[in-house]
Formats: C-alpha cells, sequence, structure tokens
C-alpha cells in the first residue's frame, strides 16, 4: 500500500491514470451512443415494416374481407422470418399466427405497444421459445383482434454483444494499464530510491556524488545530467573558493607584514628620525596599502564580473580606437624597457562590448606581458593585434619573453597563481583571471599559446551586429 501511495505521488503515473479513465469514459460513451442509434434506427425500420405490412393486410381485407385476411395471416405465419402475425377473436382465442403465447396485456388496447414484449413462438427447441418483440394492435369492427409485429431478438443480441465487447475491452484495458504501470512505476520509483539515496549523501557534504544516469535519455536521465552539471559547478566553485582563500591568506600575509615592519621601525626610530625618514615610512606604508587595495579591487572585480552584476553597460563601440587608446597610453613604459610596442588593428572595427571592461583586459594583458615577457638576450617586443573574423573579432596580445609552459598555463588562470613563486615580481596573480572573466561576460573565449619564442593570449569575442571597416 505504501509503494501504491509512492507510485501515485509520481506525476506520470497520476496523468496515465487520469488518461485512461477518460479514455474508458469517451469510449463508454461512445459505444453507448453508437448502440442507441443503431436501435433507433432498428426500431425506426421495424415500425416502417410494421405499417407496410398493416396497411397490405388492410387492402386484402377490404378486398377479400375476413377469409381473405385469416388466409393471407396464416400463409404468411408460415414464411420463415422476423415477422409476427396473429389473429384473436373477442375472448383471445387464437385463429391464425405464428404466436403460442403473449404477455399480458399486450392486446388489451390497440395501436403500437409502448414497449417491448415478451411472447413465445411455435418451435421445437424450448430454449428458443421466448423471445421480445414490438407490434401493432388492430381492432376489426366484429371484435377480432390482429397483432402485427417485428422480433426484436436480433437487437438484444446486439446490445448484449456490444455491452460484453465494452465490458471485455475495459477490462483487458485496465489490466494493461496495471501491468504497465507495475513495470514502469516499479522502476520509476527505484531510480526515484537511487537519486534520494545520491541526493542525500550530497546534502550531507559529500559533493564528489553525482546522481545515477540510465542512459535511456528520459526526463529521470535529464534531470539527473542538469544536476549533475550543477554538482560539478558548486563543487568546482567550492574548491575555487577553498584555493581563493588560502591564496589570499598566502599573499597578503607578505604586504601586511611588510606593512607592520615599516610601521615599527618608523616608531621605533621616531625620536631620533628626520621628517623625510618619517616621511619615506609613511609612503612605504602608503604604497603597502595601495597594493593590498588593487588586489582587493581586483578580486571584487572578478567577482563582479564572474557573477554578472557588474554595470557591464555594452553599446557600440569602436574596438580598434580602444586598442589604439590603450596601446598609446603603454608605449612609453615599453620604451623604458629597451622594448617596442607594435599594434596591428583595422581603421574601425564596430562591436557591441562594455568599453571599460575591454580596455581592462588590454591593459591586463599588455601589463602582463611588461612585467613578465622581458627576455633574457633580446630587447622586449610586445605585438598588439585586432583581426576580424566571422561575426566575431580576435584581440591578441604576444611577447618574446620566456612564455608559459604547456603544463602551466590552466595553473595560470587560477587567481593568485603564479609562476614567480619567490614572489620577487610584481602583482598578485589575478591579472588573466580578470581577462579570463571579462571574456566570459561577453560570450567570449581566451586561449593561451606558444608565439615562439614567447606568450600569446588571444580573445575571441561575438560582435554581436557590429560592423568593420577595412583599413584605407
Amino acid at each position: 500500500m505504501t509503494r501504491i501511495r509512492d507510485l501515485w505521488r509520481v506525476t506520470a503515473f497520476r496523468l496515465s491514470a487520469i488518461y485512461l479513465c477518460l479514455f474508458a469514459v469517451f469510449a463508454a460513451i461512445l459505444l453507448f451512443y453508437v448502440t442507441g442509434s443503431a436501435a433507433s434506427i432498428l426500431q425506426t425500420q421495424n415500425r416502417d415494416t410494421i405499417n407496410e405490412e398493416i396497411d397490405e393486410l388492410g387492402r386484402i381485407y377490404q378486398n377479400s374481407g375476413l377469409v381473405g385476411l385469416v388466409r393471407s395471416i396464416d400463409r404468411r405465419s408460415r414464411q420463415p422470418g422476423a415477422s409476427l402475425y396473429l389473429m384473436t377473436d373477442a375472448t383471445g382465442r387464437i385463429l391464425a399466427g405464428n404466436v403460442e403465447s403473449l404477455e399480458a396485456g399486450v392486446l388489451d388496447d390497440p395501436g403500437f405497444v409502448s414497449h417491448a414484449f415478451r411472447y413465445a413462438r411455435f418451435t421445437e427447441d424450448p430454449d428458443d421459445r421466448y423471445h421480445s418483440a414490438i407490434a401493432q394492435v388492430i381492432q376489426l369492427p366484429n371484435g377480432l383482434r390482429v397483432l402485427v409485429g417485428r422480433d426484436q431478438t436480433e437487437l438484444d443480441r446486439i446490445r448484449l454483444v456490444v455491452r460484453n465487447a465494452l465490458i471485455l475491452a475495459l477490462g483487458l484495458m485496465s489490466v494493461g494499464a496495471l501491468i504497465a504501470w507495475f513495470l514502469v512505476g516499479r522502476s520509476a520509483l527505484h531510480r526515484l530510491d537511487n537519486m534520494s539515496v545520491s541526493t542525500a549523501r550530497i546534502m550531507a557534504g559529500d559533493l564528489n556524488e553525482r546522481l545515477p544516469v540510465a542512459g535511456t535519455g528520459d526526463e529521470f536521465d535529464r534531470l539527473s545530467e542538469n544536476l549533475n552539471v550543477l554538482l560539478a559547478r558548486i563543487s568546482h566553485l567550492q574548491e575555487g573558493l577553498r584555493q581563493v582563500s588560502d591564496n589570499i591568506a598566502h599573499d597578503l600575509k607578505t604586504p601586511l607584514t611588510r606593512l607592520r615592519n615599516r610601521v615599527e621601525s618608523a616608531l621605533g626610530g621616531a625620536h631620533t628620525a628626520s621628517e623625510p625618514e618619517l616621511r619615506g615610512a609613511l609612503e612605504g606604508v602608503m604604497a603597502e596599502a595601495d597594493g593590498m587595495i588593487r588586489t582587493f579591487d581586483a578580486l571584487l572585480m572578478i567577482s563582479r564580473v564572474e557573477a554578472g552584476s557588474h554595470p557591464a553597460l555594452k553599446t557600440q563601440v569602436d574596438i580598434a580606437a580602444i586598442v589604439r587608446d590603450v596601446t598609446e597610453l603603454y608605449e612609453p613604459s615599453a620604451e623604458d624597457e629597451g622594448g617596442a610596442l607594435e599594434v596591428e588593428a583595422p581603421d574601425s572595427l564596430m562591436a557591441e562590448v562594455s568599453r571599460e571592461l575591454i580596455a581592462q583586459a588590454l591593459s591586463n594583458l599588455i601589463d602582463n606581458a611588461l612585467k613578465y615577457g622581458l627576455p633574457a638576450e633580446a630587447a622586449l617586443r610586445i605585438r598588439v593585434e585586432l583581426t576580424a573574423e566571422d561575426r566575431s573579432f580576435s584581440l591578441s596580445v604576444a611577447d618574446n619573453g620566456a612564455g608559459i609552459p604547456a603544463d602551466k598555463r590552466a595553473r595560470v588562470l587560477e587567481r593568485f597563481y603564479r609562476l614567480d613563486e619567490s614572489r620577487t615580481k610584481p602583482g598578485s596573480g589575478l591579472g588573466l583571471s580578470l581577462v579570463q572573466a571579462i571574456a566570459g561576460i561577453h560570450g567570449g573565449t581566451m586561449m593561451l599559446d606558444d608565439a615562439a619564442p614567447g606568450l600569446i593570449v588571444r580573445l575571441h569575442i561575438p560582435i554581436e551586429g557590429g560592423q568593420i571597416a577595412d583599413e584605407g
């Protein structure tokens, strides 16, 4: 009983039960309508046949009198068929016909009998004597009564066959439905039980547990697959949160320690230090604080961009103009490093993007190239290239430095991860993470590749209906 109640909670089971009931009801209505219509047609035909027989007997009575009428009824009653003929005197004694006995009261009133009545025929088979019929009674002037009718046995048989067929069909449908419900419901309950066990493990804290997938492609599999993707995403985010927490604790411990040491040193020598020395100590404290603020700003921007809450107002902007403006800003820094910053871009490339975020992404890539792309025995060379593709644009920044090993390229996209494990170079390890988040919010992708030598970072971002103007 408990499993039946559990099965009834399954929507598919309830819908199947409702559909079966509705089908049974409509099937019954249809069959009764068809049967009733057929019976009505047969009744009308029988009444028409009876009226024709009476009209013909009336003509015979007018032409040949009572003797001719009796002879005609006697002759007709001997012929095989469903017609009934009977003539009685005023006392009810049978004078002619093929009816042995009638239901009481049938001959009392002339006209059509208001209901089907029972009668007995002359036959040697005792099981085939009693039938039902409809008839019309005619009363002659001399008190004689004539009954002309039609047997209803075939109509009753049709009704019986239809009723039995309906009962049999509904019975077979019910049995088949119960068998189908048992098989399907048992499988559904088994799968639901497995899903419940898995969800209990997940709620207990095991985020590596996944809902079972049977491989049938039904709604249970689709639900399990979607939830498994969601669980994988949650697990990934939780792992990322753990790594970020560890990295924040690791990366901020050093600047906080330096900050404390500077303050302690300044306080220790405050009574002997000169004003320039105190100012220098305070400026060092401010520099450390600014670095930490920049780190938290970068974290905040990444979180807001990934969550979709950053006010990334997308408008039709000229990407080529953004590229030229940003590279022009960094050209003095590249010259200070003894290198060159090259740009290749069309005169105009319109796209529906966020001007602020695209400029931020390009700034991060050029800044990373300036910090980490310095070659050991050659001049720094940074190349920025903007090209149009099929309904998208590609923005790449390449340097001729040491590059990133292939097995480390996925790791550098993690927050706070840095190839410089000694942390001797400036930076927080958030630049590429922010660029990847910016590409994602625009529906694009970011790829790291070998520039032979050096590293090349490519952004592929949809144009969203923008227009391209070639150079020249």
